[in-house]
């Protein structure tokens, strides 16, 4: 069986008074859950960070395909320094509840979050149930929400 680790690091002080501050902030312009999600979010810039890095003095083709990957996602990237000035807010924005919030197909980011959860979200006809789902650029013309509720299945009653 393979060992899932964690996907993010918990910050070093527990209790910044600064740090705080600033994820409440994010955790309520991006309808989070828990600042849980901020951590798994800084942790994918710092791959993303490393991996530049590591690639600076590879040549142009293999520079190009991490930079075509995150292109795919909807982050502006031409050079490593573009990737090294990459925020926690642009990997935020590409998360399914803001872009559902931003094509209008919510009221809020909390409710796009909860349509979410709750299996409303389609994106080219795939259940999508999960609120970290990084929206790549060619998806994001495929989403489609349903907002019908199905009934009850009434009780057959027997004629005989």
């Amino acid at each position: 069986m393979i060992r899932k680790h964690k996907s993010f690091s918990r910050p070093k002080k527990a209790y910044e008074k600064s740090r705080i501050a600033e994820e409440n902030k994010l955790v309520e312009r991006f309808g989070l859950k828990n600042k849980r999600e901020i951590w798994k979010a800084k942790a994918k810039i710092a791959y993303y960070r490393d991996r530049a890095k590591a690639l600076a003095k590879a040549s142009k083709e293999e520079q190009e395909v991490l930079f075509g990957k995150l292109r795919g996602l909807g982050l502006n990237v031409k050079a490593t320094s573009d990737v090294l000035a990459l925020q926690v807010e642009d990997i935020l924005n590409r998360r399914l509840p803001t872009i559902l919030f931003k094509q209008n197909k919510a009221q809020t980011v909390r409710q796009a979050r909860q349509m979410v959860t709750h299996r409303k979200v389609f994106i080219n006809g795939a259940v999508i149930n999960k609120p970290g789902y990084l929206v790549p650029v060619n998806e994001e013309q495929a989403i489609t929400v349903t907002l019908t509720f199905t009934k009850p299945a009434q009780k057959m009653e027997d004629s005989a």
